[in-house]
């Protein structure tokens, strides 16, 4: 598959069969989230493997939609505010590169078959607690990872024209 139809292929998926993810599977997501590109190099992140069988309850209150934790994994990428590269007025690239390596692993997702959605709009104070993360420790974003419960539909985007910002000339 060439990256274009990687990315036109990609989508969300809301809907998870429970069939179990191939040991060799996750461990390729995993790979490609270790080899993602981080501000000069830092890899200020830590990925994290949740089983859902048998946590749907606790991982409920991360996020509470019921698809959630439908598949076998919740993936999430926690960023080490601590230890990622600083620019020099300031910013912080930690979220930045935690950006990164989800994208990572959505897209290898893909490659392989596999179903996930982006999820930033998690409960941050529970996602501490349930995971006992420290101030530094900074969650990201999660996904479920699965094999899709249904057919994938067209997908909405601006058109290139749209998202192009014109730089005027001088």
């Amino acid at each position: 598959m060439s990256f274009q139809e990687l990315v036109k292929n990609r989508r969300s998926v809301r809907g998870y069969k429970p069939d179990a993810v191939k040991q060799e599977d996750l461990e390729l997501i995993l790979e490609a989230a270790r080899l993602a590109p981080t501000a000069a190099n830092k890899q200020a992140f830590k990925i994290v493997v949740l089983e859902t069988k048998g946590h749907e309850e606790a991982l409920a209150r991360i996020y509470h939609r019921p698809w959630f934790v439908e598949g076998p994994y919740v993936l999430g990428v926690l960023a080490e505010t601590d230890k990622a590269w600083v620019r020099k007025d300031g910013k912080n690239h930690a979220n930045i590169d935690g950006a990164i390596v989800m994208d990572h692993i959505v897209l290898q997702a893909a490659e392989l078959g596999l179903g996930t959605c982006w999820i930033c709009n998690f409960d941050d104070e529970a996602t501490r607690q349930l995971l006992n993360l420290p101030p530094e420790i900074d969650p990201v974003a999660f996904t479920p990872l699965g094999y899709p419960a249904d057919e994938a539909s067209a997908k909405k985007r601006k058109s290139l024209e749209d998202l192009l910002w014109k730089v005027p000339q001088h």
